[in-house]
């Protein structure tokens, strides 16, 4: 999982200097997909359950699932880029909401705010804390700032899966849920509406989008639960 995951980091910083304006969506992912497969891993999500790419390429008002095309990026634009990796039997799985040039200020608060949620709720996965603590964190930070959390969507166990129980979500009362314990591998991942937390699937049937217009940002790390601090795996730094 180790492995899994320094590969989606990889890609991921890599395609920082790719994402600019004029880049389209489908150039993101075939140099995504390039590269997870000259680092020894295999999309997570090409095919899983009918999914028709290697990476998710959400801008804007797309919350997550958008399938990349031949859309440009403009300045001005965000876009979250989820990406899985399998390696050896293990998954890896993280998102990061990019910006394209300058953004406007609400923008910039949107993005800082739900990255600052993720660390928070990466700081409640200890051992001994409860599943829902995560959650709490999460949605208290978002909602303290005006923002909503997407419901529809929720993070997820990770392991020999990409999607394992329990579900994590990014909103609920502290002190519920199972007891965390040393070793659960978990993906965090906030889903964060500038607007409403309601949802509209388009007819693609995958690309889902926020039900107002306005924007949304979507962070995520996988992690292990550990007695102290939990440990990222598709750490960036």
């Amino acid at each position: 999982m180790a492995r899994a995951g320094e590969i989606v980091a990889d890609v991921m910083k890599a395609l920082q200097d790719v994402i600019t304006e004029g880049a389209t969506t489908r150039e993101l992912e075939q140099f995504a997909d390039e590269r997870i497969r000259r680092l020894g891993g295999k999309s997570a999500f090409k095919g899983y359950r009918g999914y028709p790419a290697s990476i998710c390429t959400s801008v804007n008002e797309v919350i997550v699932h958008g399938i990349p095309s031949s859309r440009k990026l403009k300045d001005g634009d965000i876009i979250s880029v989820d990406i899985g990796v399998y390696y050896e039997g293990f998954f890896g799985d993280a998102a990061y909401t990019f910006s394209v040039g300058d953004v406007d200020p609400e923008t910039s608060k949107l993005l800082r705010v739900t990255e600052e949620a993720l660390f928070l709720g990466i700081g409640m996965a200890v051992e001994g804390n409860r599943l829902y603590d995560i959650s709490h964190a999460i949605q208290e930070h978002v909602e303290k700032h005006g923002f909503s959390v997407v419901r529809t969507f929720v993070g997820h166990g990770i392991g020999r899966q990409l999607h394992e129980e329990p579900q994590v979500p990014n909103f609920g009362a502290a002190g519920q849920g199972p007891r965390l314990r040393q070793g659960m591998t978990l993906a965090i991942e906030p889903m964060v509406n500038a607007g409403t937390f309601d949802v509209r699937i388009l007819d693609d049937g995958w690309t889902a989008v926020t039900q107002d217009g306005k924007r949304s940002a979507h962070f995520e790390h996988t992690i292990v639960v550990m007695p102290d601090v939990a440990r990222i795996l598709t750490n960036l730094s």
